[in-house]
């Protein structure tokens, strides 16, 4: 879930990946690893 989405239900792949991106950047502003979001 992402933003209240569930990003299986989005069937464009475009606005998948910038979903995915958005989460990635939010878990960085968080203070995560980047190995530690990718790995998982």
């Amino acid at each position: 879930m992402i933003c209240g989405i569930r990003v299986e239900d989005i069937a464009e792949p475009l606005m998948r990946e910038i979903r995915y991106l958005d989460k990635l950047v939010d878990e960085l502003a968080r203070g995560k690893a980047i190995e530690k979001i990718l790995r998982g």
